[in-house]
């Protein structure tokens, strides 16, 4: 496991939620979370209506719902052009089986990743056309392809965007663009998903007609799936989504997700925001990786568990089949990466990489290296490119001084794609690494942990655990709460594991043990000193029927040195 630098997060003010009556050690925990004031604390911890925002507040919305109400009508035929990952997927399922029940004549059409790539595309646009579509509403896509929005009015076809991706400049003359990143948005929470801006135009088309006839909350564990698998920040509206997606997943989910839990070896009453990105949502990500994502729409789509199980058992072969091909393109990057030495910005291709696997090394590449990367899938005359970054340097913004190069473009600031000729292929890779050597050049390049707060063991007795849940739901910028103990005595160490790959040890500060476990870090164990400084969270151990509490250690130091590890 890598070394990270240590960085612990200021105190609280001492009079802050001083009136609740709270432990210090939670008040902390949620100062750090921007809960600065007593009107917040309750709505926070919630996670209710109160974080939501009135639809109608996003860009272009009323127009949108104006229009489809007219399609419904009139009984126009209306296709959701969707993207192939979870976010996509569910933004798809959620847009047309909240249209389906306003009696809408509704088709989904999602490309295939391999044959088509990202986005709208000429073809699928005349293909639609010849179905007799007259409006097409792009979910989790649409917000840089101003070439295909012109296409398609052309063609008679009004296109409604509705994306949550970075825009550029130039906007696409479409009929609406609902997007909370939009210049001049006034909408309240930029980081919804493309599920949750799905969510809030059903929502908007229920509302304005007055009608709930109880689908509306249904499609909330959709929204909150979506949510959770695009990595998201947990705050805000999107904490309310995920809240109450959860409880609907957990109280009555539908068929398909039932067969994916059970396919993975889950309880579905007790599934979590660990459990949707580790385990279901890559599951259902394998379809549109290697084969055609329309199969994990299927699944979610599907009323019938016999089909939702032969779909999981589908999809769970698909993700034996990418973790596979996952490492082979992994060690084949890693090889050429350091053959050509670390710089900072690190670029591999080839044409044995599968386009669907490249955002998944690149992501475990930057987690190696620290350094953005970019993998890319070339091909005879056309290649595609998957990045991930830091946050020292926003990837998007560097493909957007790129643009003359690409065919198609698109994402976020650490992780993005992009289409191009591959003739182009040779200046793209000079101008992105002289803008990453600018930009990256004398800065320290060492991730680093964000620390709630340093502890004595003895303090996190008691109720710690139970308060801390009621942060939850954890995920991106709002994680688990992670802690420091100072000169922490190893009474006990040992290797587990197949490959004896992680340690479990015992630990004693001031009379008080704790057993813990470190994962991915069994390599330290011949070095490990009797006293160390340690970084960690709180979980559940849950063996063999019995559920105990333990320490989770994130990365640890030899207790007295002067500096800590990086």
């Amino acid at each position: 496991m890598k070394h990270f630098q240590w960085h612990i997060l200021p105190p609280a003010p001492l009079d802050l939620l001083a009136d609740t009556g709270m432990p210090r050690l939670f008040i902390q925990l949620l100062y750090n979370r921007g809960v600065t004031d007593t009107a917040k604390l309750e709505p926070y911890l919630a996670a209710d209506l109160r974080l939501s925002h009135d639809p109608l507040l996003l860009p272009d919305m009323e127009t949108a719902v104006i229009r489809i109400y007219r399609a419904l009508l009139a009984g126009e035929k209306i296709a959701v052009y969707g993207d192939y990952d979870v976010d996509g997927i569910t933004s798809t399922a959620l847009i047309v089986q909240g249209l389906k029940s306003l009696g809408g004549i509704v088709t989904p059409y999602i490309p295939h990743r391999l044959t088509e790539g990202y986005g709208l595309n000429n073809l699928a646009l005349e293909q639609l056309k010849e179905d007799g579509v007259s409006l097409i509403i792009t979910v989790d896509t649409g917000i840089t392809a101003i070439a295909e929005v012109k296409g398609a009015r052309k063609m008679g076809i009004d296109v409604i965007i509705t994306d949550h991706h970075t825009p550029l400049p130039e906007l696409p003359e479409a009929l609406a663009i609902i997007n909370p990143k939009r210049p001049g948005s006034t909408y309240p929470f930029l980081e919804l998903t493309g599920a949750g801006v799905a969510y809030k135009l059903t929502t908007a088309l229920f509302h304005g007609i007055g009608k709930d006839n109880g689908e509306l909350p249904k499609l909330v564990d959709l929204a909150a799936l979506g949510t959770i698998a695009d990595i998201a920040p947990l705050t805000g509206e999107n904490r309310y989504l995920v809240t109450e997606g959860l409880k609907q997943i957990n109280a009555e989910p539908r068929p398909g997700l039932r067969g994916l839990a059970e396919q993975a070896g889950l309880e579905c009453a007790k599934l979590d925001t660990d459990n949707i990105a580790w385990q279901l949502a890559p599951r259902l990500n394998a379809a549109g990786r290697l084969a055609h994502a329309m199969n994990g729409y299927q699944l979610l789509m599907t009323d019938s568990y016999d089909e939702a199980r032969e779909l999981a058992v589908w999809l769970d072969e698909k993700n034996t089949e990418r973790q596979r091909l996952t490492v082979k393109v992994l060690t084949q990057a890693r090889n050429e990466i350091l053959g050509k030495g670390i710089s900072p910005l690190l670029i591999s291709g080839s044409s044995e990489y599968p386009a669907g696997i490249t955002g998944l090394a690149a992501s475990r590449l930057t987690e190696e290296f620290y350094r953005p990367v970019i993998l890319i899938s070339t091909g005879e005359t056309t290649s595609i490119g998957s990045c991930r970054s830091i946050p020292e340097f926003n990837v998007i913004k560097a493909l957007t001084r790129c643009s003359h190069l690409l065919t198609r473009f698109g994402g976020h600031s650490q992780a993005a794609g992009f289409t191009l000729p591959t003739k182009n292929l040779p200046e793209l890779g000079k101008i992105l690494s002289d803008i990453a050597t600018t930009e990256l050049t004398g800065l320290e390049l060492y991730p680093h942990l964000d620390i709630d707060a340093e502890v004595k063991l003895a303090e996190l007795g008691g109720n710690t655990y139970n308060l801390i849940q009621k942060i939850a739901p954890f995920g991106h910028a709002n994680s688990v709460p992670t802690f420091m103990s100072r000169r922490v005595r190893v009474l006990d160490c040992r290797t587990m594991g197949k490959e004896e790959e992680h340690l479990r040890l015992r630990l004693r500060q001031d009379g008080q043990v704790w057993e813990a476990v470190a994962f991915r870090q069994g390599d330290f164990l011949p070095n490990l000193a009797p006293f160390i400084d340690i970084v960690y969270s709180l979980e559940v151990d849950h063996w063999r029927g019995e559920n105990n509490l333990r320490l989770n250690i994130l990365d640890f130091t030899e207790s007295g040195r002067p500096e800590q590890k990086q």
